[in-house]
């Protein structure tokens, strides 16, 4: 027995060498959370690998940019499943992120505030409050409010919970056994994929008798996605299960980067792919804007899944349920992020707010009726003391802005305007805002293109629907061989850890392809 395991042991040590020696590269196009995470785990088990990024810094969506003494965060407005136990979690700290060093609980998820500012109703942890506070509101929409409160409290105590629904395993890589189990556990969860919670947020909202309940469930996190992701994220709540992060997202982001880089992984930015280079039906690499070639034996897109596909591959690898996904699926709408530096501390605001308007106004063809207004109160990293950000994110249309674009005496004058029926607005939930105001910051569409590539300047790629989170989107293009996707044009609705697990899933799917067990530690 002893002799057999000392030559097992010695096949192993060969087998790993011969590994070593025949070290399989891998380019990573995209240094978001998917493009590090595929990253991290590559060098974890052995493979090389590399990632070009186009912008100067990594992160993708999860950014924040420095203007002066202020950080303007515009990325991460929670983080989901950042206690343990959480098979989340235990992601987050494979990836490098200390969490419990990263993350403060956020205890109120929404406070709607009226246009007087004398009215506020907080989405808290305690059910039992919001219950008594939306009643007080509309008694004859009691039987509703419960009806949906059960629902959150039933989800609460959810093992779904803690992981999303998100499987150790992709699942290409599931037996029938695994998928059934998954299903028996889901059982409960099913009835939201039909009904009346299958239904988006603005329809279900019209069950209500009361306009002003009707504009708060309408708003509790997109008019357009499903109701039942707002159920879930009132229980997340209620759990104990979301957090905001201290250090805004380049505490989030940059221990991941850091971890990649001490795994001994290389990243190029300022490195715009151009192309992707194909032979013999083989991805073999990138071509960069620059001219300059970078070969690997696997290619993975951690970048927008439409340039992917279709420009940088050139549309040559598809089929019709990609020509359908790409032709019919609706992506969330882009937002103008204003975001102003103030000389005042908003102390006992909630670091999330729905402001409602009586005095609308017009941002192209929409009109303005909310103002999703975020206070970063939380952490003294967004302004010195004294002061805080504060920053207003308002959905609107691509080709507006894009057209303005044209004429930039135009566009600058419209960011103004913008700004300007902001801070009126503000002026009457804070009395005596503007002069304390010393920065006006503000992100149009076409500023998250320019440093994503992301379509359109959308911030979450598709939008949440029955089908979209039914379908299983394919990692992998049909006759192109050595070549992978990752990020959330293939997870739905997956967020900050629908990206981490992508990647995660793309290198456990290589590791199967090269017969080695994945690992999860250098």
């Amino acid at each position: 027995m002893g002799q057999s395991k000392t030559c097992l042991r010695q096949y192993l040590r060969i087998r790993e060498s011969e590994f070593k020696l025949n070290k399989r590269s891998i380019v990573i196009i995209g240094a978001g959370l998917a493009g590090l995470s595929t990253g991290i785990y590559a060098q974890m088990n052995g493979y090389d690998s590399s990632i070009v990024e186009h912008h100067s810094k990594p992160g993708g969506l999860a950014a924040a940019w420095r203007r002066g003494e202020y950080l303007i965060d515009g990325g991460i407005h929670f983080l989901i499943a950042h206690r343990p136990p959480s098979p989340i979690y235990d992601v987050y700290t494979e990836i490098g992120v200390d969490v419990p060093e990263s993350t403060v609980d956020m205890k109120n998820y929404l406070r709607f505030v009226d246009d007087t500012g004398e009215r506020e109703v907080d989405f808290t942890s305690d059910l039992r409050q919001l219950e008594h506070d939306l009643i007080a509101i509309s008694p004859e929409d009691e039987k509703e409010i419960r009806q949906f409160l059960r629902e959150v409290e039933w989800m609460k105590d959810s093992p779904l919970l803690t992981d999303l629904g998100m499987s150790a395993a992709p699942p290409e890589l599931k037996g029938r056994f695994d998928s059934l189990k998954e299903l028996w556990q889901m059982r409960g969860f099913m009835k939201y994929f039909y009904g009346k919670y299958s239904r988006p947020a603005a329809e279900f909202a019209k069950n209500f008798h009361n306009p002003y309940l009707r504009t708060m469930f309408e708003n509790l996190f997109s008019p357009d996605g499903p109701i039942w992701f707002v159920i879930m994220i009132l229980a997340t709540v209620g759990a104990g299960q979301l957090g905001l992060l201290k250090g805004g997202c380049p505490g989030f982001v940059l221990p991941i980067e850091q971890k990649y880089k001490d795994l001994g992984g290389k990243i190029r930015y300022n490195a715009t792919v151009d192309k992707i280079l194909v032979e013999d039906d083989r991805a073999v690499g990138v071509l960069l804007r620059d001219g300059s070639e970078h070969r690997a034996d696997v290619v993975v897109s951690a970048a927008d899944g439409r340039n992917t596909i279709f420009g940088l591959l050139g549309g040559r690898y598809v089929d019709d349920r990609i020509e359908k996904v790409y032709g019919t699926w609706k992506q969330y709408d882009p937002s103008v992020i204003v975001s102003l530096g103030v000389a005042r501390t908003f102390k006992d605001a909630a670091p999330l707010n729905m402001f409602m308007l009586k005095d609308t106004f017009l941002l192209g063809q929409r009109t303005i009726k909310v103002l999703p207004l975020r206070v970063l109160n939380y952490s003294d990293v967004f302004a010195p003391p004294g002061k805080a950000v504060i920053q207003v994110m308002l959905e609107t249309d691509w080709k507006y802005w894009t057209e303005l674009h044209n004429d930039k005496d135009a566009y600058d004058v419209e960011k103004q305007r913008v700004a300007e029926m902001v801070i009126q607005r503000l002026e009457r939930l804070y009395p005596g805002i503007r002069p304390q105001i010393e920065l006006v910051d503000v992100a149009t569409p076409l500023t998250t293109w320019r440093y994503t590539l992301n379509n359109r300047g959308s911030p979450m790629g598709w939008l949440m629907t029955k089908e979209t989170l039914m379908t299983q989107l394919p990692r992998r293009l049909p006759g192109l061989d050595g070549f992978y996707l990752a990020g959330q044009w293939i997870l739905p609705g997956g967020g900050v850890p629908g990206c981490i697990y992508s990647g995660r899933n793309v290198v456990q799917l290589l590791c199967k392809e090269d017969k080695r067990a994945f690992r999860t530690s250098a």
